[in-house]
């Protein structure tokens, strides 16, 4: 697996994995709010499947 997230990328979908989890079982989205582990384990692993089948990557060019 190569990395074809940049940081940014990253810290977003970071904050909004743990946005959901924090408003999952405890808040209004219920059980729906396990839906946050996708974002997070993608922004933790820097890698999206997604990117990968359509060719993107949002990586700094390397010079």
């Amino acid at each position: 697996m190569t990395v074809n997230m940049g940081g940014m990328d990253r810290g977003l979908r970071l904050a909004a994995g743990v946005a959901l989890l924090v408003a999952g079982p405890a808040g209004p989205l219920g059980w729906w709010g396990l839906v946050g582990l996708a974002p997070l384990a993608t922004a933790l692993a820097g890698h999206c499947p997604a990117y990968s089948l359509l060719g993107v990557s949002t990586c700094a060019r390397k010079a």
